[in-house]
Parts: C-alpha cells; sequence; structure tokens
C-alpha cells in the first residue's frame, strides 16, 4: 500500500508506518489492530489542540463563544473535510462489506480515521508535532477562522436545504478567476441539478463559493428558481 501521497499532504512522514496503517484500518476488516483506540486517543488529542489554538489566537473571546468555536471546529462533519484534504477516503483500509456500502464516502468513517491518525502521529512525535500538523489542516480548511464566518457556513445550510427539499447536492463550478497573484478575483457559479442557481465573487475560490451558496440560498427561498 503507497502511503506516500497521504504523508506528503499531512506534512508528517511517519518513522513507523505499520504505526499509520493501523490508524487507517477500520473495524470491519476484522483484524487484530484497528483503528479504534487511537482514534480515542485522537479524539482528546485534536480537542486539546484546538482549545489552546483558540485561546492564543482569541485572547478576548470569553468562554462561551471559545466553547461555540471549539464546538464548530472539533466536530464530525469538521473532522471529515479535513480527512479529504488528505485524501483519506482513498487510503482508509475497510472491509469488502464497507467498501460496497459506501463508506469511503461516510462522513463517519473519515472522521473516525482522521482522529486515529492525529492519535498516531501524538504517539510517535507527541503533542508539538501534532500541533503542527493539526493548525495547519484547520487554516488551509478554514481561511479565517472565527465566530462569525464559522457560523455562518452558508454552504452546509444550502446543502441541508437541498437535500432535504430536492435530494441534490449543489456542485461548484470556477467561471472565471481574473486580477495579479496577490489580489485575484474568483467567480464561482452554483449548479443544481446542472442548473445554475446563483453565482458570486470571492479573493479565494472557497469565498466566492461562501457568496454564491448565500445568494442561492435567498433565491430559492423566494422561490424564484
Amino acid at each position: 500500500m503507497k502511503l506516500d501521497k497521504i504523508q506528503n499532504l499531512l506534512g508528517y512522514k511517519f518513522k513507523n508506518e505499520a504505526l499509520l496503517i493501523n490508524a487507517l484500518t477500520h473495524k470491519s476488516c476484522k483484524k487484530k489492530h484497528s483503528n479504534e483506540r487511537l482514534e480515542f486517543l485522537g479524539d482528546a488529542v485534536m480537542d486539546l489542540i484546538v482549545a489552546e489554538y483558540l485561546c492564543n489566537k482569541f485572547k478576548d473571546m470569553n468562554e462561551g463563544d471559545l466553547s461555540k468555536l471549539r464546538a464548530a471546529l472539533v466536530n464530525e462533519k469538521s473532522f471529515a473535510a479535513l480527512a479529504s484534504l488528505i485524501d483519506l477516503q482513498n487510503h482508509i483500509i475497510l472491509s469488502s462489506a464497507e467498501e460496497n456500502n459506501k463508506g469511503r464516502q461516510k462522513p463517519s468513517l473519515l472522521s473516525d480515521a482522521f482522529e486515529a491518525i492525529m492519535g498516531a502521529i501524538y504517539i510517535e512525535s507527541g503533542i508539538e508535532k501534532a500541533k503542527e500538523v493539526a493548525i495547519n489542516l484547520l487554516k488551509k480548511e478554514y481561511e479565517n477562522i472565527n465566530l462569525k464566518t464559522i457560523s455562518k457556513d452558508y454552504k452546509t445550510r444550502l446543502q441541508e436545504i437541498t437535500q432535504a427539499t430536492y435530494g441534490k447536492t449543489p456542485q461548484y463550478v470556477l467561471i472565471s478567476s481574473k486580477g495579479p497573484d496577490h489580489k485575484k478575483e474568483f467567480t464561482m457559479a452554483l449548479m443544481l441539478d446542472n442548473k445554475e442557481i446563483s453565482s458570486a465573487s470571492g479573493t479565494s475560490k472557497k469565498e466566492a463559493e461562501q457568496n454564491a451558496a448565500k445568494l442561492a440560498i435567498e433565491i430559492l427561498s423566494k422561490g424564484k428558481k
């Protein structure tokens, strides 16, 4: 099993690759070792890392808001997103039955495996290295970590609406990018069932997607499309 890609995306090279394989092995495989114990440890490691990071980043934020922000970052959805950043869905080791049951697409399995990997890094290299890896991934996934932007995840809200109403997931398509590298402007179209619902611009693709999702929520709520 080739593990170079996932380690490159992690920004961490395991000294003992057997530990990484353990972290990637789902319990459905019925092997001697699965990732359940590493997942248990990694959950606690991520909780501590995120709590410390937020306390240092937001020195004037009250405990209640810090708790809300931590809850928005330390959860299945967030960890599944971080798992996708490291291509975990293509590396997790599943049984044939779980594979056929679309296990690679399940947020719960991806989240658990991500926690297991963080637990494995902690065991091998300690909290500082685990912190470095985790924070780098968090910054990639969340360009602006603050209560306002995290609590207003329009893409998630829109997906909940479209799944419940239409049984469809929105798709985002890059229409254009212009400007110099240090001041790019991206325009994204939001497609639903191959139909353009909205389009919007931003200084990054993610910001443009969020803006397009926000506009789509307004359009769909008014029944214009």
